[in-house]
């Protein structure tokens, strides 16, 4: 069976395998997941997250969806002088330009977006990496 879109119970399964690598890394982070049309699913608050985080990595997930890309990759081509110049001032503010924000995608097809807050872009983008191949993993087993 495909998975056409991120359930509830998904979402909530692949929060707890994210949570369990940032303790593992030292990080204190907010993990969100939406749908392909960037309305959010879910939101997971780790004990002592900064209180921005919440924010920012809802808006990453919504990002990552909305330009169709990490938000890493979008950092670089969002500096001064670069195609993407000013692209986080559209959208109401909600395109947000550092790491941490990656699109799920099944057999190519985004079907959500991942935003992780409370470290770093790097780190953030590289707990992003990992609950983006979790996810894999996850519909793997369905």
């Amino acid at each position: 069976m495909a998975c056409e879109t991120i359930t509830l119970q998904l979402a909530k399964q692949l929060m707890e395998i994210i949570e369990k690598r940032a303790e593992a890394v030292g990080l204190k982070a907010v993990i969100a997941l939406c749908n392909a049309h960037g309305n959010p699913i879910a939101v997971h608050c780790m004990d002592d997250a900064f209180l921005v985080s919440y924010d920012v990595a809802t808006k990453k997930a919504y990002t990552s969806v909305a330009v169709k890309m990490s938000t890493m990759e979008l950092s670089k081509i969002a500096q001064p002088g670069q195609t993407f110049y000013g692209v986080d001032k559209l959208d109401g503010g909600k395109i947000i330009i550092f790491g941490g924000g990656i699109p799920l995608k099944v057999d190519g097809k985004i079907v959500g977006g991942l935003g992780i807050s409370g470290g770093t872009g790097e780190q953030d983008h590289d707990l992003a990496v990992f609950g983006e191949a979790a996810f894999q993993e996850l519909i793997r087993l369905l």
